[in-house]
């Protein structure tokens, strides 16, 4: 095969792609139809917090061995596992928002009949029950349904309109493989709330799927030397908002820390660095691979803290 039919054929729509991409879609249909879950029955909402149970590994948090954790009783650190995990989830429902509307574009301009489009209208249904069990968590916390800044969250209205195919897959590899890193940990710690294992369960099971998705389609595209630089720019505001929006600084007062000095004091912390570094790692991966990490945006990835 010549180096220009290569290129032909690697656009994301081109007709080569399409026994691939059937397959895989085919795949993750019929895993959705064997295992997937509704929230709403499937946790236990009326069983209440235990007691002296974090709701994520201290060791993840964002004030984790800094001065301000030392001075924290043992039940204000539980109280701040608890706000950190509900503006987690908050980010969560703002970004797959905006993830169901790009699922919706993407399958606009499509047939309807494929089994591609059909697994994006499958994904979109997914990602409506994983807000709704995001936003039930966070009522059940009792706790602020913490929201990103307002500049974060007006770009995001733009972004969820305007995305292009490296944007929209790239994305979604990222917010979803570091929240996929957080929530395995999460299901696997038996010393922690049992509802807050659960709904991470859910969500590891029911998202390897949408991972797959993204990462098979974005390794379909073909990016040109320019675009690629304008493409690994977007990517990079896509990583430093979302990644800087985990934490709402609101959440340090419920400690009784002062909101600009946790925000100061986790900026700082080592160990928060670590947590970001190696949630995000295998999702840089897999974007370097596809062209998406480069000079035009490795200062907003340590920016962002991720590298």
């Amino acid at each position: 095969m010549t180096a220009t039919t290569r290129r032909a054929d690697n656009g994301p729509d081109a007709p080569g792609h399409a026994p691939a991409r059937e397959r895989t879609a085919q795949r993750l249909l019929a895993s959705s139809a064997k295992l997937s879950f509704d929230p709403v029955k499937d946790i236990d909402w009326e069983a209440g917090p235990e007691p002296g149970r974090y709701y994520c590994p201290p060791r993840r948090l964002s004030l984790y061995g800094t001065p301000q954790w030392d001075r924290m009783t043992e039940e204000e650190r539980i109280e701040l596992s608890k706000h950190e995990v509900a503006s987690i989830a908050a980010v969560g429902i703002w970004f797959e928002e905006i993830l169901m509307q790009m699922l919706l574009r993407h399958a606009f301009d499509r047939d309807p009949t494929t089994a591609h489009v059909q697994y994006a209208l499958t994904e979109i249904g997914d990602e409506c029950r994983h807000s709704v069990m995001f936003a039930r968590m966070i009522t059940w916390m009792g706790v602020p349904a913490y929201r990103p800044a307002r500049l974060a969250h007006e770009l995001g209205r733009i972004f969820k309109a305007v995305s292009t195919h490296s944007q929209t897959f790239g994305g979604t590899m990222y917010v979803e493989e570091i929240l996929d890193a957080f929530q395995r940990e999460v299901m696997a710690d038996e010393t922690l709330q049992p509802l807050t294992r659960q709904v991470s369960r859910i969500h590891v099971i029911e998202e390897s799927r949408h991972i797959s998705y993204a990462r098979e389609e974005l390794q379909r595209g073909h990016l040109g030397p320019v675009r690629r630089r304008w493409e690994q720019l977007l990517i990079g505001l896509i990583i430093y908002f979302s990644t800087t929006s985990l934490i709402n600084p609101r959440l340090y007062a419920a400690v009784g820390v002062d909101p600009a000095e946790g925000r100061r004091a986790a900026r700082a912390n080592p160990y928060w660095h670590t947590t970001k570094r190696e949630m995000a790692a295998k999702t840089l991966a897999v974007l370097d691979r596809a062209g998406l990490v480069g000079g035009a945006n490795r200062w907003l990835l340590r920016a962002a803290g991720v590298v």
